[in-house]
């Protein structure tokens, strides 16, 4: 895959959008909900899923490296966080969105809907078996499934499906105009 400078510069937009969507949280006890999902969802959308998942990717290993952009803070050791399943889900959530609606082809509320949909639930997919083994195998704090269950997903979904209907209506107005501006090439 050939990457332009444009595509390298929406790739780091993206980048920083996740990372200022860490700062934009409500707080509820064990994980905030944040705007992180909107965002990393929003880069499957429009750069589609080789340019979404770069950009997730370079959040994660920004934040890795000591950058303090995650939720918590950042540096190595934030992967022993329990919520750190869920950023690695962030890559694999904006790769699958993006797969789906390149699928998809047609740009409609449904669609892109259907689409992040997809990448939340793969976010969720990788957050909640994380968090579980992390509370229970690395910080010795005897948490049921039930309990992870209740606190990383029932607590969390109602917000990032309201997110993603937030982001379906958004993104049927934007991707018209992005795309005669020819800054959309992958739908």
């Amino acid at each position: 895959m050939k990457t332009s400078i444009r595509d390298m510069a929406l790739a780091a937009l993206f980048a920083s959008l996740t990372a200022a969507g860490a700062y934009i949280k409500i707080p509820l006890p064990y994980i905030p909900l944040t705007m992180q999902c909107f965002f990393c969802l929003f880069s499957g959308i429009l750069l589609g899923s080789k340019l979404g998942l770069i950009s997730q990717v370079i959040y994660v290993l920004t934040g890795l490296v000591g950058i303090p952009i995650f939720t918590n803070g950042g540096g190595p050791q934030y992967i022993f966080q329990p919520t750190f399943g869920y950023i690695i889900g962030f890559a694999v959530g904006a790769y699958v969105t993006g797969k789906v609606f390149e699928t998809l082809k047609k740009v409609s509320i449904k669609n892109i809907l259907v689409s992040s949909l997809s990448g939340l639930a793969c976010i969720y997919l990788l957050g909640l078996p994380y968090m579980y083994l992390i509370y229970n195998l690395y910080l010795d704090k005897a948490k049921s499934f039930q309990w992870v269950f209740y606190w990383g997903f029932l607590t969390c979904i109602g917000g990032d499906l309201l997110s993603s209907i937030i982001l379906a209506l958004t993104a049927r107005r934007i991707i018209p105009v992005l795309k005669s501006a020819g800054l959309i090439k992958h739908i």
